[in-house]
């Protein structure tokens, strides 16, 4: 047998491994136990205030604390823009989940039709996801009901309340007033931080001019939930600052008289007390119910809006311009005056046609056979074109210009609503500038500007402030804003109101245009059909503006023609004529001459005015789809009526008395020192 030999254990070099694999062991434990140490040092004491604000936030909510959006009131406090307590349900897309799911868990709580559904969706895949969606606005109080009591089955869905907007008088104030709509990302620019607090803004009209006074200043509530979201407690409130309410200078009855004076008339109408510069009654026809955009107009109806070739929602009183036509010829006769390039007693010879030079293209008068001498008077009643013909050549279109600035034309007139345009005023200038392809500025450019033809436009608003100045030679700044009070319990504030501006220093000169104004409603005038039954005095001249120019000197009778092809009629007025309380312009669309179809309507809103004589209240058939005025808000599709005054105190169809302005407005507001502009242009 073989003995085998075995090595020997070499317990040193044994002992020497182990010695060396626990110190590595105890190396590599030390090292971990120090990394642990420390990222629990990182996060206990480099990182506590960052964590600590993360677990209060999971513990603690702010919700924001909406203020109450601020009231619109007509001059005898009646509410033209009210708020509601509503609901919303919003879904932050981070905790809410997809899109198409929620909304499908939803559907049987909330029965949206397919276009909600649609608007949600793309607005929930566009949106941060930490940012919440409305799904769907004005929630029933049933709907809210069901939701809240199973709240916890949808994770990031929140039940908000806002308060919403409604207009009692729909579409009576809808060029005014305006409307609010939901926020888009141009408002969340505007808004920066304090967006997550506001659901609508103001889009068009006061709502739009006055969107900071009118919004206030959001406030918030800070709660303390549990592990599910709800609430358990509140910590503590910062209270929201209410939105600054307005007091209109406008008068409901009066609105409504204009309105149903036109008729089923279309065009535009402003009337002013020429004493302060106030706007007591402003409408653009037809009109359309704001209502129907404060939660979002579908889409049937956005679009029956906009395949309306009236355009209801276009503010004709701020933005639609018309050649003012023989409407201008009081300022131009002033003009003539103040300049002294004509006296009162000066006369032209009239005889039908009026010529330049040795050009074979006459310019003709109303009569063909002409209107004899005459003075500035007799051209101002019976609307003598040759007069003025004569007269614009004799100024030259510079002077015209800047005689014609003064009164307010070529500028907005500063009113407060957004967009308002300048209109054009005629000059070689303008003409250069936006007609090069028809030369230079020739002679007849000033013949035609001179009867308020040609390159003019002029907005019914400026019109009216002209009208208004002829009263005393001051012109005024038209608003419709007269009070603001920064709360429901506060005192009302009268609103800034800009110096006036002197349009002229001579009584005389204003007297003789006066005259001439008062013969066309009471003298042998263009506007006398509107003088049977009258127990006080008009000031008043008729216009008309051509749509389509005549061809050589043969004249276009209106009538003639297509509606929409048709002069516009104008006529623009004050009364009484003694003592004006009201200054007023109308603008008829398709009305051909403005004797027949705007002095009417003036008279009876002066009537309305002056005498409490409302007219005859109807729904014209061509405007029931668009026009709504109702006292409680409108509901696209059901029957639409304007509203009914006979339950208001103080109703003109329950007591026949004149609407008679408040103690406040009947002072006239005094020119301070320094505010007059130069009463002859340039110097």
């Amino acid at each position: 047998m073989q003995r085998r030999d075995r090595p020997l254990k070499n317990h040193a070099a044994e002992a020497n491994l182990f010695r060396r694999r626990a110190l590595v062991g105890f190396i590599v434990v030390v090292l971990a136990l120090s990394g642990l140490c420390a990222w629990y040092f990182r996060l206990q004491v480099l990182q506590h205030a960052e964590f600590a604000t993360r677990s209060e936030a999971n513990r603690l909510r702010l919700v924001p604390v909406v203020p109450a959006r601020g009231l619109i009131l007509d001059r005898k406090g009646r509410i033209l823009a009210d708020n509601v307590a509503e609901w919303r349900l919003d879904a932050v897309p981070e905790r809410a989940g997809e899109g198409e799911a929620l909304l499908a868990k939803l559907q049987p709580l909330l029965g949206l039709d397919e276009e909600q559904r649609t608007r949600f969706l793309h607005e929930y895949k566009a949106s941060r996801p930490f940012k919440p969606v409305t799904i769907k606005l004005h929630l029933s109080d049933d709907e809210a009901a069901r939701f809240a009591v199973d709240r916890w089955r949808y994770p990031g869905v929140e039940l908000v309340p806002y308060s919403g907007r409604v207009y009692p008088y729909g579409a009576l104030f809808a060029h005014v007033v305006g409307y609010v709509g939901r926020i888009d990302e141009k408002d969340l620019a505007e808004l920066g931080t304090a967006a997550s607090a506001y659901s609508h803004m103001g889009k068009t009209g006061l709502e739009r001019y006055y969107e900071t006074q009118l919004r206030g200043k959001p406030g918030y509530r800070r709660l303390e939930t549990n592990v599910n979201g709800r609430t358990v407690r509140t910590l503590d409130t910062v209270p929201a600052t209410p939105g600054t309410d307005l007091r209109l200078s406008i008068d409901v009855e009066l609105q409504q008289a204009m309105v149903d004076a036109f008729g089923e008339l279309e065009g535009a109408g402003v009337a002013v007390d020429p004493r302060s510069g106030e706007i007591l009654a402003m409408v653009s026809l037809p009109s359309y119910d704001t209502n129907l955009f404060v939660n979002g107009i579908s889409h049937a109806d956005y679009r029956a809006l906009n395949d309306n070739p009236s355009r209801p929602q276009f503010n004709r009183v701020v933005l639609g311009g018309v050649a003012p036509g023989s409407t201008i010829k009081p300022m131009i006769a002033l003009a003539g005056l103040d300049s002294g390039v004509r006296r009162a007693e000066d006369k032209t010879l009239s005889t039908g046609m009026f010529y330049v030079g040795a050009q074979s293209r006459g310019y003709g008068d109303s009569h063909r056979g002409g209107h004899g001498w005459t003075d500035v008077r007799k051209s101002i009643y019976e609307s003598v074109n040759t007069y003025y013909y004569k007269l614009g050549l004799d100024l030259g279109i510079k002077r015209f210009d800047e005689y014609m600035a003064l009164y307010g034309f070529g500028k907005p007139t500063g009113v407060d609503l957004a967009g308002e345009i300048s209109g054009i005023l005629p000059s070689p200038e303008w003409k250069a500038r936006n007609a090069p392809t028809q030369g230079r500025w020739y002679p007849g450019d000033t013949v035609i500007s001179a009867i308020g033809q040609g390159f003019w436009k002029v907005t019914p608003l400026q019109l009216t402030q002209a009208t208004a100045a002829l009263t005393d030679g001051w012109r005024r700044r038209p608003h419709l804003v007269r009070d603001m009070r920064a709360g429901f319990d506060a005192e009302w504030t009268p609103a800034p109101v800009t110096p006036p501006i002197r349009i002229s220093n001579s009584p005389a000169h204003l007297q003789a245009v006066r005259e001439g104004m008062i013969a066309t409603v009471h003298g042998p005038g263009t506007a006398t059909n509107i003088r049977p039954g009258l127990t006080y005095l008009i000031a008043g001249k008729t216009g008309t503006a051509q749509v389509v120019s005549r061809r050589g000197n043969a004249a276009i009778n209106p009538r003639s023609l297509p509606m929409h092809l048709r002069h516009r009629g104008l006529f623009m007025a004050y009364a009484p004529a003694n003592a004006p309380t009201i200054a007023m312009s109308v603008a008829i669309e398709g009305g051909g001459y403005g004797s027949s179809s705007a002095a009417p309507v003036v008279r009876k809103v002066f009537d309305a005015w002056l005498l409490g004589k409302m007219p005859e209240r109807s729904v014209p058939a061509a405007r029931a789809s668009t026009t709504v005025a109702t006292g409680e808000p409108s509901t696209a599709g059901q029957t639409q009526v304007r509203p009914d005054f006979s339950n208001v105190e103080g109703s003109r169809d329950a007591v026949p008395a004149p609407i008679v302005p408040s103690p406040a407005t009947t002072t006239p507001v005094v020119p301070t020192q320094g505010s007059a502009a130069p009463l002859r242009p340039g110097t």
